[in-house]
């Protein structure tokens, strides 16, 4: 890829000039043969169709963005990493601002919600829901919030575990294990003394059946991993003998202690 070196002492680094916008604005010769038109727009069209050739200032830019798709991050271009860092955080920005607004607006909208009928009871969701809504509508004459506004907040809390469970979050399994546990107290306590065990029971076989999908691959057994270490400390016993031998005596010393031996 070549580079729109900056020119050093009047001549350009890699030994020829790579024009620019400024450049062919100010040096563009009309069209050979065409009608007089306004200088300035044929300076623009000519200087357009020569940042797209080769070296141009529209040819360096494209050839930078298609090597970015396979170059590294120390590789790309200044550039390109800062139009990508300021649209991400742009994107960032707006997307706390959405989330703000809409948790601000559902608060309020709990908030301002007026009591609701808590229904008549029959059938066995209404079994459930009935005792609940009654526990709620008690407990809400005491707080400064609307009963139907801790109903719908215990709804969502509901939803939220059971997805949040099925995705395997473990924060999301803990919510609908409480949330299981204060509804079955919600529907003992909001039961009448006749039919409170068995819509007790109900609820918590209703809740069992939905933590067969809140609490899927939950296991209580321990995880065992058999696989051996990735290092392995290795023992090479060796041993080592350090013996001294004499130094040898040079040639001459041999031939003239064989020759005093023969002698003797």
């Amino acid at each position: 890829m070549q580079s729109d070196d900056k020119p050093t002492n009047g001549q350009p680094a890699n030994g020829r000039h790579n024009p620019n916008f400024l450049d062919l604005l100010n040096q563009t010769p009309p069209p050979p043969g065409s009608k007089p038109r306004p200088k300035r727009l044929a300076g623009l069209r000519t200087a357009w169709r020569e940042s797209w050739k080769e070296g141009g200032f529209l040819y360096q830019r494209w050839e930078e963005l298609v090597q970015a798709r396979h170059a590294g991050w120390h590789e790309i271009a200044v550039w390109i990493k800062t139009a990508g860092l300021l649209a991400g955080l742009s994107l960032i920005v707006m997307t706390v601002g959405a989330a703000a607004d809409i948790a601000s607006a559902t608060l309020k909208g709990l908030s301002g919600v007026q009591a609701t009928d808590t229904g008549d009871g029959s059938g066995l969701w209404g079994t459930v829901d009935h005792p609940v809504r009654v526990f709620l509508a008690g407990q809400a004459a005491h707080l400064p919030v609307a009963p139907a506004a801790l109903y719908a907040f215990w709804q969502l809390t509901g939803l939220l575990g059971l997805i949040g469970g099925f995705l395997g979050n473990a924060g999301a399994r803990i919510t609908w294990t409480l949330f299981g546990t204060g509804s079955l107290a919600m529907v003992w306590s909001g039961t009448p003394a006749g039919g409170r065990a068995a819509a007790t029971g109900l609820a918590a076989l209703m809740w069992a059946l939905a933590s067969a999908f809140a609490l899927r691959g939950l296991t209580l057994r321990p995880i065992v991993h058999n696989h051996p270490p990735q290092y392995m400390p290795q023992f090479n016993p060796e041993l080592h003998l350090h013996a001294t031998l004499p130094a040898p005596a040079p040639a001459g010393d041999d031939f003239d202690d064989s020759i005093h031996s023969l002698q003797h």
